[in-house]
């Protein structure tokens, strides 16, 4: 079991940080590709790309490293919320296919969580 959680937190780290870069550091380019962006102040768009690149980042590290490892659990928890208010803002947009993304994403988010506070 540790190996699959392994292979999923190092995964999921990859997306967050991949399009939490996306966000925090190309917003132009984040807001000609995600239509929810379109209409969102660029503050925020950055806040929560540095949300997602911490949360990939406490997805990982703390539990490789041994220090402080409850914080990798904590950081799915606060990535599987995200993913949540995701899917509630591209439910609203009639982004279906979005919204398939985010479940999934937060189903293996919650995998993670539950078996890393285990």
């Amino acid at each position: 079991m540790n190996i699959i959680l392994w292979i999923i937190q190092i995964l999921l780290a990859l997306l967050f940080i991949t399009v939490g870069s996306k966000k925090a550091f190309q917003t132009d380019n984040a807001k000609e590709s995600m239509d929810w962006a379109k209409n969102v102040p660029n503050s925020r768009i950055i806040a929560i790309g540095i949300v997602e690149i911490l949360g990939a980042i406490g997805l990982v590290l703390p539990w490789a490293l041994d220090i402080a490892p409850i914080l990798t659990p904590i950081a799915a928890v606060g990535l599987a919320l995200t993913m949540i208010v995701a899917a509630i803002l591209h439910a609203k947009l009639k982004e279906n296919k979005a919204v398939v993304v985010n479940i999934i994403i937060l189903v293996l988010i919650s995998l993670v969580a539950i078996g890393r506070f285990m």
